[in-house]
């Protein structure tokens, strides 16, 4: 009887570790912390000089990329196409797209001077839904009275990843979603591989 007792009292671990995850790391905490640290890791290469091309690039390839959930973003962006890719035209398209965006922000990162002015806070309303948030930004440069909104879309894989990034209305996930597709119904998967390879040599000679 004490044994059944024992087992009708004991506890429910699984909803208690939810419970305690939704309090240590809420997900608009952990989209601050991912800025900030990024932010305060390039204001310290701008101090001793050494934000050069290379120098941000390694950056967001070590603070920024592993928070984001690059698999999501791209399964997201080829949306109906994802269930014909195989693998390695999977992986290709992850690579992409993360390629991409590292030089993309490379080039605007590397020639920002303003750093010092820049103050991000997060909106303490969180979207919610299972294992999925939207984070808003609010980011102040030169104390603007109107900040810019950046909306970071995330999900809770072992930990809070960012999966996309709106500003001024437009997804970045969208955004390739819509090239991606407009050219598959042109022309076909192949020769949307061929383009991206041609595009993606082309970046990595700059």
């Amino acid at each position: 009887m004490s044994t059944a007792l024992a087992v009708n009292k004991a506890p429910d671990t699984e909803n208690i570790s939810k419970n305690i995850v939704n309090i240590i790391d809420p997900p608009n905490s952990a989209a601050l912390n991912i800025m900030v640290d990024a932010l305060s890791s390039l204001k310290e290469l701008k101090k001793q000089n050494k934000a050069t091309p290379e120098n941000v690039e390694a950056l967001i390839r070590i603070k920024l990329l592993p928070n984001i959930a690059m698999g999501v973003s791209t399964k997201i962006a080829l949306s109906k196409h994802w269930s014909n890719l195989d693998v390695n035209q999977k992986k290709f398209f992850q690579n992409y797209i993360s390629e991409s965006l590292i030089q993309d922000y490379v080039s605007i990162l590397s020639s920002y001077d303003k750093l010092d002015t820049v103050k991000i806070a997060v909106d303490p309303k969180v979207k919610r839904k299972d294992n999925k948030a939207i984070v808003k930004l609010i980011v102040n440069i030169n104390d603007n009275p109107k900040p810019i909104i950046i909306s970071l879309k995330m999900i809770r894989l072992n930990s809070w990843h960012v999966y996309d990034l709106v500003f001024s209305g437009v997804s970045i996930v969208k955004n390739y979603s819509a090239q991606f597709n407009s050219h598959i119904k042109r022309k076909g998967v192949e020769s949307l591989i061929k383009k991206s390879e041609k595009k993606l040599n082309k970046l990595k000679k700059l």
